[in-house]
């Protein structure tokens, strides 16, 4: 079973003593006294003894680098301090990997390992990775390069020896425990969906007759899934229609179907299109069933699981800021973010086994799971559940390890629709072209698509405020508040720092008595890493900060404010995955020409809905980067574990 992350309580944190003990080692090897928290945190119990034994578990905190862990480690063992020292050889490797983790790798090949060690300056760089692997640290996989090709026969006996010819090709892979667990586990969940049979809960003729109703390739998607334990969706933002159809469809022959989705954002879109496709199929049965008001199968209701009654519109969440009585009815809809959902928060609950209470799971935004959230999702199905995986697979993949929706489109092992309904409008044709490398100029009557030339990072953010302060509300008509700019960076001279800077003073100034926020800021707010809530902030009190995000009240600890809240006028691209706005600014100055990628321009671009305005001052580096710069490779092991006979 794989851990959830951030479910059930969060644990105490270390002790005033602890903490002070770590400082005292911390100040005497000369390192920043104010990581003692994070240290007594993450080395837990006796974390000042261990760490006075093993100065290089200071690598173990996020941001420390082995060149400041190597001072700390002079500091403390004098001369016994040495490049060759085990401890040294095994924390390296440990932090590789995990540097390797955070860039979308699950495991790395063992050449690659090695060259990395070297280049940190490790002496024997076999024994780093056999001593991290004997101490349980890391773990050593051989994967046959062609999983499904037979194992090679055994020589009879006393035939002359040819061991190393009969071999399979390997390649030899080693990866942090967690990851290879979460794929494992992964890996084992999808081979039980595609091989159960689905809950029997109505006729073909009833399934047939509901894909019937639907169109084109909506109809496609309800057949698929009414006999596969496991679908796959491809598609673009239009596409969502068609999840939205099957749902329907599941429901009208009684299911429990839920959605899930990577935001609250595109909770409340995907909500809002369930809600008016609902509205008008009661209007056009109005005539036959006047002020039938039955609730619908599978709609929300309570349960007795953690957290409220969930639908994608809880009673408290209102709309313009109007009180609850007085805001405007919206539908009922079984809608959950996929961490609410894991969390117990949000969804159906969970039965006497702890499988989630339900029959059929739509994930939208698929390609945004990684590994350990898939493993998760998978193994809390039940046993004849069905599930749909759907998103864009042109997106940026998801922030944390894994590239799980790549790696099951490759392995074709289920059904796969893939939607054939287009995204309209200027907006639709720019992006759709460069989904398939393609940087076309399109007709923009209505100036849906705006390009704003600019000669450095200077300009760039003025015109960027310009553009959201007057020019975007002034003539499209959208207000800045449902204007998102998207930069590739935080960082840089253009990066969501300095142009959150920029747009603050302009829109909401002021002294930022808050630990730098006030009132009435746009925050995006991150409560576990790779995830962004937008929101604004409220308040504060002895609590900590004030926020709503998605419809909700957050309150931020004060000491956790500065690792996980930052302002929200701008952001990067993977932060407004699974967003839309009404207007989009896209900023790329000249400095950020070697982070784009076709999959980041992509993104950056689809998340307008109404009308984009590129601040351009990359060059040609815009379209080189749609041309020929693909979504940087991930090494996984998933794809090999599909391919073997027991995940099939």
């Amino acid at each position: 079973m794989v851990a959830s992350p951030g479910g059930g309580g969060s644990p105490a944190g270390p002790g005033p003593e602890a903490v002070e003990a770590v400082r005292r080692v911390l100040a005497e090897g000369g390192a920043p006294e104010g990581l003692a928290p994070q240290v007594a945190a993450v080395l837990g119990e006796g974390a000042d003894a261990e760490l006075r034994a093993d100065p290089w578990q200071l690598l173990r905190v996020a941001g420390v680098r082995p060149e400041q862990a190597d001072g700390f480690a002079r500091a403390l063992l004098g001369a016994e301090c040495a490049p060759d020292d085990e401890r040294r050889g095994r924390a390296v490797t440990v932090w590789l990997l995990e540097q390797a983790a955070l860039a979308g790798h699950t495991a790395l090949e063992m050449p690659a390992l090695t060259a990395a060690l070297a280049q940190r300056g490790v002496p024997d760089t076999d024994a780093a990775v056999q001593s991290t692997i004997a101490e349980a640290e890391a773990l050593v996989f051989q994967d046959a390069l062609d999983p499904t090709a037979p194992e090679p026969a055994h020589p009879v006996e006393g035939a002359e020896d040819d061991e190393e010819g009969a071999e399979r090709p390997v390649r030899i892979l080693v990866g942090l425990e967690r990851y290879a667990l979460a794929e494992e586990s992964l890996a084992d969940g999808l081979a039980r969906l595609i091989n159960s049979v689905p809950k029997e809960d109505g006729s073909a003729e009833d399934w047939e007759r509901a894909a019937a109703s639907a169109k084109g390739s909506a109809a496609e998607l309800i057949r698929a899934t009414a006999t596969h334990g496991l679908v796959l969706h491809t598609g673009g933002e239009a596409s969502v229609a068609e999840p939205a159809a099957l749902l329907e469809a599941a429901r009208s022959l009684g299911l429990r179907a839920w959605a899930a989705t990577h935001s609250p954002l595109g909770r409340d879109r995907f909500g809002t299109l369930l809600g008016a496709g609902r509205q008008g199929a009661a209007a056009s049965q109005g005539a036959a069933h006047p002020g039938d008001a039955r609730p619908h199968p599978g709609d929300a209701r309570p349960h007795s699981g953690p957290g409220r009654p969930e639908d994608a519109a809880p009673p408290e969440r209102t709309t313009h800021d109007q009180p609850a009585a007085e805001a405007p009815a919206r539908p009922v809809t079984t809608v959950v973010t996929v961490a609410g959902l894991l969390s117990g928060a949000e969804g159906p609950g969970r039965d006497g086994d702890g499988a989630f209470d339900l029959d059929v799971l739509v994930v939208l935004d698929a390609p945004q799971l990684d590994v350990e959230t898939a493993a998760l999702l998978v193994e809390s199905l039940p046993d004849g559940a069905r599930l749909v995986l759907a998103g864009d697979p042109a997106v940026l993949w998801s922030a944390g390890p894994g590239r799980v929706f790549a790696d099951l489109l490759a392995a074709r092992i289920c059904p796969q629709v893939a939607s054939r309904t287009p995204d309209p409008g200027p907006l639709g044709e720019l992006v759709s072209g460069i989904g398939i490398g393609e940087l076309n100029k399109v007709e923009a009557p209505g100036k849906e698509v705006v390009i704003v030339p600019v000669r450095d990072a200077g300009e760039a953010v003025h015109r960027t405020v310009q553009l959201v302060a007057d020019s975007v509300p002034r003539a499209i008509g959208v207000p800045a508040e449902q204007t998102q700019v998207i930069t590739p960076g935080h960082g840089g001279a253009a990066g969501t720092r300095v142009l959150n800077a920029a747009l603050k003073e302009r829109l909401n100034p002021g002294p930022g008595r808050f630990g730098g926020f006030d009132p009435g800021d746009r925050i995006a707010y991150s409560p576990t890493p790779g995830r962004t809530i937008p929101g604004h902030v409220v308040g504060a009190d002895a609590e900590g900060l004030r926020l709503r995000c998605g419809g909700e009240d957050v309150v931020v600890p004060k000491e956790r404010v500065e690792q996980s809240v930052r302002h929200g006028w701008a952001l990067t691209a993977h932060q407004a995955v699974g967003g839309r706005w009404p207007a989009v600014v896209a900023v790329l100055p000249g400095d950020a020409a070697q982070a784009l990628t076709r999959p980041w321009v992509y993104t950056a671009f689809g998340r307008a809905s109404r009308h984009l305005s590129v601040v351009h001052g990359a060059d040609q580096a815009l379209p080189r980067a749609v041309l020929e710069i693909p979504a940087k490779p991930r090494t996984t092991r998933l794809p090999t574990l599909l391919a073997t006979p027991t995940a099939t």
